[in-house]
Formats: C-alpha cells, sequence, structure tokens
C-alpha cells in the first residue's frame, strides 16, 4: 500500500515551497512517513533561514525588485523607453478596453467610487500615452510600464488579488513583421527573466481577441496582442502595433521553482520567498 503526506503535512510542505519531488513522496507506513515529513520540514526550515540571512546581510535585495531591474535594463537597451503611470484609472477609461457592467471581469475590479478603480491592467494607460506621444515621437514608438495591478481573482497557487505586471509595447510595427516581433519581444523577457524552455501558443481573450500566449507548460507567463485592432479607434489608434504582458511573480515562481506564487508576491506572510512561520 502507498501512503501519502497527510492533507496538513501537505499544506505544511507547500507552504514552505517543498520541490516537487519532495510533495509526491510516498510511504509503506504512517511512521516513515512522519519521520521523513520532520526531515524535510527541518531542512526546509535551514533553507529558508538561511536565505532569510543572506537577506538581512544584503547579498541580495528582494527578488521581485531584482527582476524589475533587470528587465527594465535589458529592455532600455531595446530601444525601449519606460514610463510610470497612475494607479487609479477611470470607468470610462476601462469602458473603452469593453470592461462594462456586463463583462466577465467588471465583477474582478476593485472599485474606489461609482466612477474609479485600482487599475486591472496597465492597457488603458499606455493606450492614452500613445495617442500623445503619436504627436510627438517619430515611430516606432517602443514604450513599456511595470507596475501593480488589481484583481479580485480566485485564490490558488497561481493567482494573486494584487501582482505585478510588464507590459511592452510597440506602434508603428511593419505589419509583416508584428509576429516577429512579438515572438523577439518574449526572447528578451524570457532571457532577462532566466527562464527557458517556453513556448508560444494562440488563444482567445475576452478583451484583445486572439493572443500569443508564452506557456511553460501548463502555465502561461504571458500574453501578446497585435493591431490593427477593434478596440484602437476608441483610442485614436490606427497604426499597426504589437504588445506583451506578463506577470513578473509568475515568472518568478517558474524560475525559482516554488510551488505558489503567493510566496513571491508582496506579502506579509513570505520575505522573498520564505514562509516567515518558521523556529
Amino acid at each position: 500500500m502507498s501512503i501519502s503526506w497527510s492533507t496538513v503535512q501537505l499544506q505544511r510542505l507547500k507552504e514552505l515551497n517543498a520541490s516537487s519531488e519532495q510533495l509526491d513522496m510516498n510511504f509503506t507506513e504512517t511512521s516513515n512517513r512522519d519521520r521523513a515529513f520532520q526531515d524535510v520540514e527541518h531542512s526546509l526550515v535551514k533553507h529558508g533561514k538561511s536565505q532569510l540571512k543572506k537577506l538581512r546581510d544584503k547579498k541580495h535585495r528582494p527578488a521581485l525588485l531584482e527582476l524589475e531591474d533587470r528587465l527594465a535594463i535589458a529592455l532600455c537597451q531595446k530601444g525601449f523607453v519606460q514610463v510610470v503611470t497612475p494607479t487609479i484609472i477611470s470607468k470610462t477609461s476601462l469602458a473603452k478596453m469593453t470592461i462594462s457592467d456586463d463583462h466577465p471581469l467588471f465583477s474582478q475590479v476593485f472599485w474606489l467610487d461609482a466612477k474609479r478603480c485600482l487599475r486591472p491592467m496597465l492597457a488603458p494607460n499606455l493606450y492614452t500615452l500613445w495617442r500623445d506621444l503619436i504627436r510627438l515621437w517619430d515611430k516606432p514608438i517602443r514604450i513599456f510600464e511595470i507596475g501593480t495591478c488589481y484583481r479580485k481573482e480566485s485564490q490558488g497557487s497561481q493567482h494573486l488579488n494584487e501582482f505585478t505586471m510588464l507590459n511592452l509595447t510597440e506602434l508603428g510595427t511593419p505589419l509583416e513583421e508584428r509576429y516577429q516581433r512579438l515572438e523577439e519581444m518574449a526572447q528578451w523577457v524570457m532571457e532577462a527573466a532566466g527562464i527557458e524552455g517556453y513556448g508560444l501558443l494562440t488563444e482567445s481573450s475576452v478583451v484583445y481577441g486572439d493572443t500569443v500566449d508564452v506557456m511553460k507548460g501548463e502555465l502561461e507567463l504571458g500574453s501578446g496582442a497585435m493591431g490593427p485592432h477593434f478596440l484602437d479607434e476608441k483610442w485614436g489608434i490606427f497604426d499597426p502595433w504589437v504588445g506583451i504582458g506578463f506577470g513578473l511573480e509568475r515568472l518568478l515562481m517558474i524560475r525559482e521553482g516554488k510551488q505558489n506564487v503567493q510566496s513571491m508576491a508582496r506579502s506579509l506572510t513570505y520575505l522573498d520567498g520564505v514562509r516567515l512561520n518558521i523556529k
């Protein structure tokens, strides 16, 4: 008979970011399982303390901040300009993205009042900047933003209510070069993040229509789109473009081999991937 971890043991090991091999361990007797649990838990706690010591000794910064810096440097070297836009956006801006009262994403928005909300995505602000920059800069216009977004997501190992997005965009891409440019943009981000073995998959989005998703196994790490697009006219945009967005916490979860995205997010429970309820 094969015996796996108890529910409580499995939850604890996931909290401590045990490896998939450790989570899949099986035993012939409960006594062997319980002794193994103590050993694995002790090893994971010891590793967590070591990581916290490195953080305190200033040998490195939190992984989320380091990744933001690495991505910004890499994209600026490719000719993109970093922008910073407001976290609070208007209901009108969301409506231009087709997210009105009857849209599936409307109920996931954190509303501050009847007219304002915390942004669930970066795209509305980037569209707004495009509209002004197209008068001021020659094309192609390459901009990107790294910032926090908010959605009432289902709580699970791969979703967050508060998460960090990277959106990089190019306005004025020649029509015949759009897909190639998306591939290049995905490559730049994944190389900067230190992730290999990803693939591209065409999917359908409730906001953007057909998208090109960046996949690592079954997990979506990023999603790209291209124009001309049915949303463009609402923003006064008529040139072809490409854009791709990534969730930074998911990138870190994959790169660091973590079992839940919460461990890499802004948190009072975890610090730089380490669960704090350790002795």
